[in-house]
């Protein structure tokens, strides 16, 4: 009898057929449970949904609210070759299967810098000072006009006459690109004109000379001098700026000694950039790479 009882009071802790009881609860105990949780999650729901609603409210979807990108420019080259710690230019003259990639590479990048493209989707700016586009209040200025850089800015490395970028000839082009940040003038206040330099790598020790002894040769830079236009900043974002094309720096080695390493260093100047050594990025402002040219002559 004792193990009917003690059996019994196991099923009744279940179920209970004489009071109706479900885990100690009767099916109205339940249902208020199962109300006050419903009406729990969906008051934490509506919360959410209400603090992410006036959150995106504060936002713009052509500018970012808070930019944590570094306000110097990054630099890289093309063609690009090697890793990213490491970038190097190694071909031999004669064989023309080593440098054909570099050609195929630059004529690849500069596809949407031809002139006819330019002329299509971007506009003819007025040079040297800044474009700027701002909002007549409440309404946008979108999208923003974005000015054109042609392929035949970059003269003797645009590839267009000598299809070969000097390299069957040793005197090989280097294009040197630029990351786009919001808002940068790097001309400063002031507006004036940013431009590029290249030469032998500098070293901590000796961060205000270049170690040259001229087996490097001389450099041609497109547009003259390595300058960046004005008119291509302030960049206002991609969305706000779909068709942007950042402007370019080519570097023509004419006469740089063959069958020696070189390394190389090019650098921005400006009012509005700082291009102090950068422990976090080692390429703000500044890019350096290995070239090599081989000859069996």
């Amino acid at each position: 009898m004792a193990k009917d009882d003690h059996k019994g009071g196991w099923k009744d802790s279940i179920y209970n057929s004489r009071t109706g009881e479900f885990l100690g609860r009767t099916a109205g105990s339940w249902g208020l449970v199962f109300l006050f949780y419903l009406a729990f999650y969906i008051f934490l729901t509506a919360v959410f949904l209400i603090t992410m609603y006036v959150m995106l409210q504060t936002l713009d979807d052509h500018k970012p609210k808070y930019q944590d990108r570094l306000g110097v420019p990054g630099m890289m080259i093309r063609p690009r070759t090697g890793s990213l710690g490491f970038l190097e230019i190694d071909y031999m003259m004669e064989d023309t299967e080593t440098w054909d990639v570099h050609v195929q590479a630059l004529n690849q990048f500069l596809s949407s810098y031809n002139d006819s493209v330019q002329m299509k989707k971007n506009y003819e700016c007025v040079p040297d000072r800044y474009y700027f586009q701002s909002d007549s209040g409440s309404l946008k200025n979108y999208p923003k006009r974005s000015c054109q850089f042609k392929r035949s800015t970059l003269g003797d490395c645009s590839g267009l006459e000598d299809k070969s970028y000097g390299y069957g000839a040793g005197q090989p082009c280097i294009i040197i690109k630029f990351n786009k940040v919001i808002g940068l003038l790097p001309g400063g206040k002031e507006g004036q004109t940013p431009f590029v330099t290249c030469g032998p790598k500098r070293y901590k020790s000796q961060e205000d000379t270049y170690e040259d002894d001229g087996s490097m040769g001389v450099l041609q830079y497109f547009p003259p001098n390595g300058t960046l236009n004005l008119m291509y900043y302030p960049y206002y974002g991609k969305k706000a700026q779909e068709n942007y094309s950042q402007p370019l720096v080519a570097v023509k080695f004419l006469n740089i000694t063959v069958n020696t390493d070189f390394d190389i260093e090019c650098r921005i100047t400006a009012v509005g950039i700082t291009t102090k050594v950068e422990e976090k990025d080692k390429y703000a402002g500044k890019v350096s790479f290995k070239l090599r040219i081989n000859t069996r002559n």
